[in-house]
């Protein structure tokens, strides 16, 4: 029932089989049936593993289809698109025990494989009603479409997998290290475990959700704290992990995370299904999922401290009068150091090397032009470039400490402050550079002086301006005729050479 296509074949018997560029037989559809909903699950977990779903979310559809014989299996429908989609969904087919089938409407022939490099083609087609034919090599069977599966219905339903890592193990050991995680505590326990984060040192953030009575018999609902934690430390996560009413959750994707200790069989990155202004949790154990549909805003640890009053009047005491102050101060120095340098992003090019800058323009790329900012002052020139001013071997090279300030490359700062003390000693404005050379005087520019250096280097060239002349005036010009003779045998007879000096 079945033929190989040949090279260059072009009549096809299928309804809506054609050939694309490779001259692989292909349909507006491809269907993958598979025998069971395990080898679903394999097919999504092994194809997910190396690439997003995201493509063909919009045609995807999971159905459980049923034959003559009352067998129930399941199809995986998506728009075919190209040949080199539909290579990589049969390979993984194949993988898991499937086929891959391509189509347009109701008939789906064989995909091709190693025996037929250009596809199948059915020669004779079943006549049917069904809402599926498919054809292939070993067998030809109709299908009828008994319901449809949501994606993420699916994924929901799917329990998660312990791993070995996990406490339940017998390995034992805590989840993964490093990374942010979701803490879900009892309303009893969430003020105890803020007060406990916050005492520690634990940066993050903490809302208070709710869910519906989990039964017919309760009229309040389930409220639990859910803390958002960048990261944890080490010594806490078998704490946090192992003590009953704290459930911890490790992001799997926008909108959702998985209990610690356990891992989805699919990659939920992969399948961008859920809402990223709201979170599901998926437990492991067989528990159902907790699901917020919009997570309520979330406040940050510190902000639950508790407040302590100073006993007493409200009198103010001053610490020092302002002459003691003004005699702790001392001057600023600018030192080497033999940290690596970093965020070397500025350069001081005195005015004697600007003659050379003009010559290097010429060998530098487009793409350091393009970034590089320059300000000409009385003192030179100063460069900023966002990417590196390694581009641009001149001058004297600056670090960017902090955003708009920079300090000389190789040095820092004595006493040891903050960049961000170092910017309020300097009463920064928002819209001046700060360069804080060796000799720690610092040099000021107002961000409005610096220019592209593209648009500073260019001189454009002069140009003188063409008056055209029409073009019937050219036609009008007489022709010029010339006229050839013959100069005889001897051209130069009575010419007389010219005199010459000596």
């Amino acid at each position: 029932m079945l033929e190989r296509i040949a090279l260059h074949q072009t009549r096809l018997h299928t309804p809506g089989l054609g050939l694309d560029a490779k001259g692989v037989a292909l349909g507006s559809k491809g269907l993958v049936l598979l025998p069971s909903f395990d080898r679903l699950v394999a097919l999504l977990s092994v194809y997910t593993r190396e690439r997003s779903l995201e493509d063909i979310m919009p045609s995807l559809a999971i159905l459980v289809v049923r034959s003559k014989l009352g067998t129930r299996e399941v199809a995986f429908e998506f728009a075919a698109e190209s040949s080199d989609r539909m290579d990589r969904i049969a390979d993984t087919a194949r993988l898991v025990g499937g086929f891959a089938f391509t189509g347009t409407s109701r008939h789906f022939v064989q995909y091709r494989d190693a025996a037929a490099p250009f596809g199948y083609d059915a020669t004779s087609l079943v006549s049917t009603d069904a809402a599926i034919a498919l054809y292939h090599d070993r067998f030809s069977q109709t299908y009828e479409v008994e319901r449809k599966i949501e994606l993420r219905a699916l994924l929901l339903r799917l329990m998660p997998r312990s791993t070995p890592s996990s406490p339940g193990a017998p390995s034992g050991g805590a989840g993964a290290p490093g990374g942010p995680r979701f803490l879900v505590a009892e309303a009893g326990l969430g003020p105890a475990l803020a007060h406990y984060l916050v005492r520690s040192s634990v940066e993050g953030d903490v809302c208070v959700a709710e869910w519906p009575p989990p039964s017919a018999f309760v009229e309040t609902p389930v409220r639990r704290w859910v803390f958002r934690i960048p990261e944890v430390p080490a010594r806490m996560q078998r704490l946090l992990e192992t003590t009953p009413g704290i459930t911890t959750f490790l992001p799997a994707g926008p909108g959702v995370a998985v209990e610690a200790g356990f891992r989805h069989p699919i990659d939920l990155r992969a399948c961008p299904l859920f809402d990223p202004a709201g979170l599901v949790l998926l437990r492991g154990r067989g528990d159902e999922p907790w699901a917020i549909d919009r997570l309520p805003p979330m406040g940050a640890l510190a902000s639950l401290t508790r407040v302590e009053l100073r006993h007493g009047g409200v009198d103010v005491v001053a610490a020092s009068a302002a002459g003691e102050t003004a005699a702790l101060r001392v001057a600023l120095r600018v030192v080497p150091c033999e940290a690596p340098w970093r965020n070397v992003t500025a350069a001081w090019i005195p005015s004697a090397q600007l003659p050379l800058l003009r010559r290097l323009a010429y060998a530098l790329p487009h793409a350091t032009i393009a970034q590089v900012r320059i300000a000409l002052t009385g003192q030179g020139a100063f460069v900023v470039c966002p990417g590196g001013i390694e581009g641009i071997p001149l001058g004297t090279f600056f670090a960017e400490v902090r955003p708009r300030l920079y300090v000389l490359a190789g040095h820092e700062i004595v006493p040891a402050v903050t960049p961000e003390v170092l910017s309020e000693a300097f009463h920064m404005l928002g819209s001046h550079l700060v360069f804080v050379p060796q000799d720690a005087r610092a040099i000021a520019i107002h961000e409005g002086a610096f220019s592209p250096l593209e648009a500073a280097l260019l001189d454009a060239p002069p140009w003188e301006p063409a008056v055209a002349v029409a073009i019937e005036q050219a036609l009008e010009e007489p022709l010029v005729d010339l006229k050839t003779t013959s100069i005889g045998f001897a051209p130069l007879r009575g010419v007389e050479p010219p005199v010459t000096e000596g």
